[in-house]
Formats: C-alpha cells, sequence, structure tokens
C-alpha cells in the first residue's frame, strides 16, 4: 500500500510540472519578438476566475516597433463593461532570445527568453479588482501560430497559488 501511494504521489508531482523553455526547442516557426511585434496588432482576449469562470472580455489595438535591441509596444485595451486602459512596454533585447521590459503597471522589471516558437515571459504587476490593488505575478507563455497570429496564455499567480488566467489571441494586421 506504501509503494502505491508513493507512486500515486510521484505520477501527481510529474503531471503538475511546468512547461519548460527547452520543449519548444526544435518548434517552429522560429518566434522573434522584433519581427512579431513590428507594426500594428490586435489582441482579443478573455480573463477567467481560478475556477476557469469567464470574467471578462476585451479587445486590444497594438502599435509596436522596433530600432535595434530597443522596442516599444503601445496598446490600448476596450473592455466588455466599458473600462478603456492602456499600457506602454519599453522593450530591451539583453541577449540572443532573451528581453527585459517595463511598463507603468508592472512592478519591477519583466523578463522573458524565447525558444523555437514559444515565449516565456514573467513579472508583477499591480490588479484593480472592485476597487482593491493586488500585487499579483503574471506566468505568461505566448506561441506562434504562424508569421501573423500567436496565442498567449497567462496565469495569474498570487503568493504562488493560481487565482486567474488569461488566454489570447494577437493577429498582425494587413501586411505590416
Amino acid at each position: 500500500m506504501r509503494n502505491f501511494l508513493a507512486t500515486v504521489i510521484a505520477w501527481s508531482i510529474i503531471g503538475c510540472s511546468s512547461p519548460s523553455l527547452s520543449d519548444y526547442q526544435q518548434t517552429t516557426p522560429q518566434l522573434n519578438l522584433e519581427e512579431f511585434f513590428n507594426g500594428e496588432l490586435t489582441a482579443y482576449g478573455m480573463v477567467l476566475d481560478r475556477g476557469g469562470k469567464l470574467t471578462r472580455r476585451f479587445r486590444a489595438d497594438l502599435v509596436a516597433s522596433w530600432e535595434a535591441d530597443k522596442g516599444v509596444i503601445d496598446e490600448v485595451f476596450y473592455f466588455d463593461d466599458g473600462e478603456q486602459s492602456t499600457r506602454v512596454w519599453r522593450l530591451t533585447k539583453t541577449a540572443p532570445n532573451q528581453y527585459q521590459g517595463e511598463a507603468g503597471d508592472v512592478i519591477g522589471i519583466a523578463t522573458g527568453e524565447t525558444s523555437g516558437s514559444a515565449l516565456y515571459w514573467q513579472y508583477d504587476m499591480t490588479i484593480n479588482v472592485d476597487g482593491t490593488d493586488y500585487q499579483v505575478t503574471l506566468d505568461d507563455w505566448m506561441y506562434l501560430l504562424d508569421d501573423k497570429r500567436l496565442f498567449n496564455k497567462t496565469d495569474i499567480l498570487k503568493f504562488g497559488f493560481k487565482v486567474g488566467e488569461i488566454v489570447l489571441f494577437i493577429e498582425k494586421k494587413g501586411d505590416s
């Protein structure tokens, strides 16, 4: 019985492991932030609570540009409840496949790395829920589908526990 219980616990831990960037090393197309986040883009997303219930939907218009190893992504969000907000990311490519970013509502510096068609990006942010500000950690995974489309899945964590999730689809406009 002890061996059975130990095996069940071990498989549960293995089954709950998080993805690793090395899992995507051989995937294509290759995600190059400077190429994908360049020009005009549109995002469509939803926010889910910790139980998976849809709580908000939104659209975002993005304008992105790069000069050498510096990038700017200007985002305007339109939520289904009428709220509108903006965020301006200032990105820096610090090494091959490695990035840092700053934005007004981001606490400290966001760090990220690409591998194959994926980006793992992590940062702390202040969010407002029903008039109260909370500091949360965002575990952000982006997956390039093709040269015009990218999927984004973000776990929202508080004290290491998942309290919500954001699912997002980003598409480049026109020939940008």
